[in-house]
């Protein structure tokens, strides 16, 4: 197949099993009438390789904007930048300065009509994310700051969402240390990191916080979850305390029980943070994810053939750019690459 302009990695005219739920960065897949099939994540289990191209958006190093990315034909691990290499998105609320960013695709009624940008805000102690909306992946609108945790929260870090098609809502999660209620100045000593998690329908407002995955005393960030059909999900998350990232798998459920399938003491990386999961569009079953090394070169790919048993090794980067930091990939029809590439070519 030829190259197709407009975003990060591809997939084919086919159907597949959809999962219950879709998460950041991911779009179900549409019905067999449309000419190109798009997706994801999904315990894919595809059944066939969608060939429809896919486009990233990435956090650049220490730049605070948002940059896009595209594929190139087919393969999921070699990009090329948009728009020149500039970014698409300068925020203007706030500090002006974004990171940890998530591209959400609609879900339900939304879904193939509308997407989302989330992300944290660059400032110490804030307590709300960034938004954006868009109709047709090409302009972004609609840019405010909402508050999502409480006055005891020291920060909301890598905010991420996942379509609950049960509850009908978007489960929308991020990181978040807490202060005693005598300390409202947050000067002395705060919780362990984290995840906690709200719902939301329009990303304006949101039900009260709750937490999601505490292990304290271990500090957890960076939470990213991979649909896996059948009710089955495995997550990646960085645990803070050890500077690692690792991997775990729920048969049962975005509630269920959460077990480390490669051993209790089993990491993907250490010195990583930001894991962002998709699948492969040509090999059944395949998986990347994105590791960064915030320490040196930033995003790095990693890959998976069985994904339920928590093992991942470093793929082939020599297509992959440096210095990407915290983002996702979301694959795209050739309608939607088509009209990014114009726009942002």
């Amino acid at each position: 197949m030829t190259n197709q302009p407009g975003i990060l990695r591809p997939a084919s005219p086919f159907e597949r099993t959809t999962p219950h739920s879709e998460s950041g960065c991911r779009q179900q897949s549409p019905r067999r009438e449309e000419s190109v099939k798009v997706l994801r994540h999904s315990h894919v289990p595809r059944k066939t390789s969608p060939i429809s191209p896919e486009r990233s958006a990435f956090f650049l190093g220490d730049k605070p904007s948002v940059y896009f990315y595209q594929s190139n034909g087919n393969n999921g691990i070699t990009f090329r930048a948009l728009n020149r290499g500039q970014p698409v998105i300068n925020p203007t609320k706030g500090t002006g300065g974004v990171r940890d960013l998530s591209l959400i695709a609609g879900g339900g009624q939304e879904a193939g009509r509308r997407w989302y940008i989330i992300d944290a805000a660059q400032r110490t102690g804030s307590k709300s994310i960034f938004v954006w909306e868009s109709t047709d992946l090409v302009t972004w609108a609609q840019e405010r700051l909402v508050q999502v945790e409480n006055t005891t929260a020291g920060m909301v870090w890598a905010p991420d969402a996942i379509w609950d098609a049960e509850k009908g809502q978007y489960l929308v999660h991020w990181a978040s240390k807490f202060y005693p209620n005598s300390d409202p100045q947050h000067k002395g000593s705060p919780s362990a990191i984290r995840i906690r998690y709200a719902y939301t329908t329009d990303f304006r407002s949101f039900s009260t916080p709750q937490d999601y995955i505490d292990r304290s005393p271990t500090g957890i960030i960076d939470l990213n979850i991979l649909p896996l059909g059948d009710n089955s999900y495995a997550l990646s998350m960085k645990d803070e305390t050890e500077k690692t990232v690792l991997t775990e798998v729920s048969t049962t459920g975005l509630f269920g029980t959460w077990t480390r399938p490669a051993g209790s003491s089993a990491v993907i990386s250490s010195g990583v943070g930001g894991p962002a999961a998709y699948w492969d569009n040509q090999i059944q079953g395949k998986a990347y994810l994105l590791l960064d090394f915030y320490g040196s070169d930033g995003y790095r790919p990693y890959e998976a053939t069985d994904v339920e048993s928590g093992r991942w090794t470093a793929s082939n980067r020599g297509g992959f750019p440096k210095n990407l930091r915290h983002g996702c990939v979301m694959p795209i029809n050739a309608t939607l690459a088509a009209a990014l590439s114009a726009r942002w070519p």
